[in-house]
C-alpha cells in the first residue's frame, strides 16, 4: 500500500458521527445502514484507486469487523470490482450481439496476442489492461472497442494491432495521432 492509499483508508475508515465526533457504533454510515454489507465502502475505495488491493480488502474487513472472505466475496461477486490495478490504457472489447456477429472475438484474440495478457489482466509494465463488456451501445460501428473512454469501431484484426502499436509508441491514448487505424471509425 502506498502512502496516499494508506492515508485515504485511515481517513475514510474512521467512523464519524455527523457532528464530527468519533463513534464506533456508526460504521453503518459507510455501508448504507447495514454493517454487514461492505458494498458501499468497497465502491468508495475502488473509486479512489481504480481497484481493490488485498490490503484494502483486509482494512475494510477489519473496519467492518467482518471476515476478509466476506469482503472478498462481495468484490468477486460484482463485475464492477477489480482486484488488479488497471493499466494506464484500459481496453474494453464489446461482446454484444452486433459486435459478436461482426467478429469481436477475432479482435479479442488479436489483443490477447498483441498484449500478451488475458481478459481481466494488466500488462507487466502497467500500460494496458483488457476486459470485455456486454455491450458498448455503439452497434452501428460494430465491431467496437472503447479505450480510456474513446470509442473505436469498424475494426478488424489489423486495425486493432495498429492501434496497440500507436498507443505503445505514444505512451498513451491521447498522444496517438491517427488512432482511427485502417477503416476503424472513432465515435
Amino acid at each position: 500500500v502506498n502512502k496516499s492509499e494508506e492515508d485515504y483508508l485511515l481517513l475514510h475508515l474512521k467512523p464519524r458521527h455527523p457532528s464530527g465526533t468519533e463513534d464506533a457504533s456508526l460504521q453503518a454510515v459507510f455501508v448504507c445502514g447495514d454493517p454487514n454489507e461492505p458494498n458501499t465502502l468497497t465502491q468508495e475505495v475502488q473509486g479512489e484507486y481504480g481497484y481493490l488491493s488485498r490490503d484494502s480488502i483486509n482494512r475494510i474487513s477489519d473496519y467492518l469487523k467482518l471476515p476478509s472472505s466476506k469482503v472478498f466475496g462481495v468484490a468477486t461477486f460484482y463485475n464492477q470490482f477489480k482486484l488488479n490495478a488497471p493499466g494506464r490504457i484500459q481496453i474494453q472489447i464489446c461482446r454484444g450481439t452486433a459486435c459478436h456477429v461482426k467478429g469481436s472475438l477475432n479482435l479479442l484474440d488479436a489483443l490477447t496476442t498483441a498484449l500478451g495478457i488475458e481478459v481481466g489482466q494488466t500488462t507487466r509494465d502497467g500500460m494496458f489492461s483488457l476486459e470485455t463488456v456486454a455491450c458498448l451501445g455503439c452497434c452501428s460501428i460494430a465491431p467496437a472497442m472503447m479505450v480510456n473512454g474513446r470509442f473505436f469501431g469498424r475494426l478488424d484484426k489489423k486495425s486493432v494491432e495498429e492501434l496497440v502499436e500507436k498507443f505503445r509508441a505514444a505512451g498513451g491514448v491521447e498522444g496517438a495521432s491517427g488512432a482511427e487505424a485502417g477503416e476503424g471509425a472513432q465515435a
